[in-house]
C-alpha cells in the first residue's frame, strides 16, 4: 500500500484564548495546514477533541467545523480517547488515506478550557477516569498521579527533587518555541520551591490546561502539489492499544503495558528497533508520565526513567531526545489537541526547521499520546523521507 506523507501543518499559539471561540481556533490551524500543504483539498476531517460537550457545550464537531471551514460535503467525525484523541484522530486519518478509500485526510485536534474554570474543568477532567469507581470519590487526574508518583518514588527509592529533569527539560525546549504556552527556562531551586498541588505532585509536576489548536493534511506522494516544497515526511507506523480504566483493576499500577504494545507494533510495521529512534515525543500531563513511559517503550529500565530525565540524557544534546518543543509542560496541555502537536511538532523536526531546538539529523520520531493513565496509548513513527 502507498506512503501515507504529511504533506500540511498548521498549528495556534497555545495559551488562554479567552476571546476566541472553538471554531475560530480551528479554523487557523486547518488554513495554516491547508496552505503549507500547496492548497489540498481534503476528502474526509478527523477531529480529536477530550471535552467539548463538557466545557464548550458543543458536540458535533466534524459538521460545526467542516460548515465553518467551507468544507461542506465532505465526510467528518469526533474522535474521543481523552487526552490520546489527538493521536486517535491521527491514527484514524492515516487509515482512511492508507487504505486508498480516502486520497485527502485532514485531521484537527482542537480544545477550548477556558470555556469554563474553576471546579467545572475540574469535573470535566474527572470524566475520562471511572465514573462509577473513581470520580465519584472525588479522584481527579492530578490526585491519581499523585499517588502513582509517590508509590513510584516510594518503591524505587528516588530523591526529593528526582523528578525536577522533566520540568527543567521541557521548559528549557519551550523558551524556543513560538506557540509555547511558557517560554522560560527554570531553575531546579525553582522546582524545589514550587508549590504542591497534590503531594508529592507540585505544579512543576503537570502540565498547564490551555486552549490550541492543530491540524494536518494527509495524503499519498503522487497527489502532493508541484508547490509544495517541504522535506517530505511519512507515517511508517501506526498502533494504539487499551487498558483499564480504572488503576485498580491493574495488575501493575506502575507499568504503562498499552505505551509498551503500541510503540512496539508501531516499530515492527516500520522495520525498526528503539536505537533508530532519534527523538521521542511523549505525553508529558504529569513527570510521572513521562518516566514511566520511557521505562514502557524501553529507553530505561523499569523505576529507572527518573533517571534519564534527572542525568540531562533527554535533553536536545542527550542519549533520546524528548519533548524537543517543550512538550505539554511548557508547551500547553490543550486537551485532544496534544497528539496533533505533537505530530506538527515531530514534521517540524524532520523538516529541519526547529531553529534553537533543532536535532542534528533527526530522521526518525516516536510520538505517543495517552487517555488517562495510559487508559489508551496511540503510538506512531515518523520519518523523514529520504
Amino acid at each position: 500500500m502507498s506512503e501515507v506523507i504529511i504533506a500540511g501543518i498548521g498549528q495556534t499559539e497555545v495559551g488562554e484564548h479567552w476571546e476566541v471561540g472553538l471554531r475560530e481556533l480551528a479554523l487557523k490551524a486547518i488554513h495554516a495546514a491547508i496552505h503549507d500543504s500547496g492548497g489540498l483539498k481534503p476528502q474526509a476531517l478527523f477531529v480529536g477533541n477530550m471535552l467539548a460537550p463538557n466545557l464548550s457545550r458543543q458536540a458535533h464537531l466534524g459538521a460545526l467545523i467542516t460548515d465553518y471551514a467551507g468544507l461542506n460535503g465532505i465526510e467528518a467525525v469526533t474522535i474521543e480517547a481523552a487526552g490520546a484523541s489527538g493521536g486517535a484522530a491521527l491514527r484514524q486519518g492515516y487509515l482512511a488515506v492508507k487504505s486508498g478509500l480516502v486520497d485527502v485526510a485532514l485531521v484537527l485536534g482542537v480544545e477550548k478550557f477556558t470555556d469554563q474554570i474553576g471546579a467545572g474543568v475540574d469535573e470535566a477532567l474527572a470524566t475520562t477516569g471511572d465514573s462509577d469507581f473513581e470520580a465519584v470519590q472525588g479522584m481527579t487526574p492530578a490526585a491519581q498521579a499523585a499517588l502513582l508518583m509517590k508509590r513510584y518514588i516510594h518503591e524505587n527509592q528516588v530523591p526529593k527533587d528526582g523528578f525536577a529533569g522533566f520540568a527543567l527539560t521541557a521548559h528549557a525546549n519551550g523558551v524556543a518555541n513560538p506557540n509555547a504556552m511558557f517560554r522560560k527556562a527554570i531553575k531546579p531551586e525553582t522546582y524545589a520551591k514550587a508549590e504542591m498541588i497534590s503531594e508529592p505532585l507540585n505544579m512543576f509536576d503537570m502540565a498547564p490546561n490551555a486552549d490550541g489548536a492543530a491540524a494536518l493534511l494527509l495524503t499519498r506522494r503522487e497527489l502532493i502539489p508541484s508547490e509544495q516544497n517541504h522535506p517530505l515526511v511519512k507515517i511508517s507506523g501506526s498502533a494504539a492499544s487499551s487498558d483499564t480504566l480504572a488503576l485498580h483493576d491493574r495488575k501493575d499500577m506502575l507499568y504503562f503495558d498499552t505505551a509498551q504494545i503500541s510503540a512496539g507494533t508501531a516499530m515492527k510495521q516500520a522495520g525498526l528497533t528503539l536505537d533508530k529512534i532519534n527523538f521521542f515525543e511523549y505525553h508529558d500531563t504529569f513527570g510521572i508520565y513521562a518516566a514511566l513511559q520511557l521505562e514502557a517503550v524501553g529507553f530505561a529500565i523499569k523505576g529507572k526513567g527518573w533517571k534519564l530525565a534527572a542525568d540531562g540524557e533527554i535533553s536536545i544534546t542527550g542519549k533520546i531526545p524528548c519533548v524537543t518543543m517543550g512538550g505539554m509542560k511548557a508547551r500547553g496541555f490543550a486537551g485532544g489537541a496534544s497528539g496533533v502537536y505533537q505530530a506538527v511538532e515531530a514534521v517540524t523536526q524532520l523538516r529541519g526547521q526547529a531553529g534553537a531546538n533543532q536535532i542534528s539529523n533527526a530522521q526518525t520520531a516516536l510520538i505517543q499520546s495517552l487517555g488517562g493513565p495510559a487508559s489508551t496509548a496511540v503510538s506512531h513513527i515518523l520519518q523523514k523521507v529520504t
